[in-house]
């Protein structure tokens, strides 16, 4: 299967287990792989015929600031369902990465999710 891939698309949430975390909106990286068919799109150079990607960015970034979620992997699962309701893709992995632990570079959660 083909991929569209956006990889760690920078969003603001306030998103952590504790209320003085989901206090403040906190920095994420979030990336998505959609699995669809890229073949009319290369074969016919048509923009209509492939997933706009830039529209995933702005569903993605909308997801995040919508409301406060406690985990990552609602955020994750959240991201993925509305690519899957508008049908964007047959599959889709998403991960999101947060910057909370110290000492870490990231922790990450990542979901794959299909039709």
């Amino acid at each position: 299967m083909d991929k569209i891939v956006v990889m760690d698309l920078e969003v603001e949430s306030h998103i952590g287990v504790a209320d003085s975390e989901r206090a403040s909106s906190q920095r994420l990286l979030v990336s998505v792989e959609l699995e669809c068919s890229l073949a009319e799109a290369g074969r016919t150079d048509h923009e209509y015929s492939t997933t706009p990607y830039d529209v995933v960015a702005d569903m993605i970034r909308k997801a995040a600031a919508e409301r406060p979620r406690k985990l990552a992997e609602t955020l994750a699962a959240d991201i993925a369902k509305i690519i899957l309701h508008r049908r964007m893709a047959e599959a889709v992995t998403v991960e999101v990465k947060k910057f909370s632990v110290p000492r870490s570079k990231y922790v990450s959660v990542q979901i794959r999710r299909s039709q």
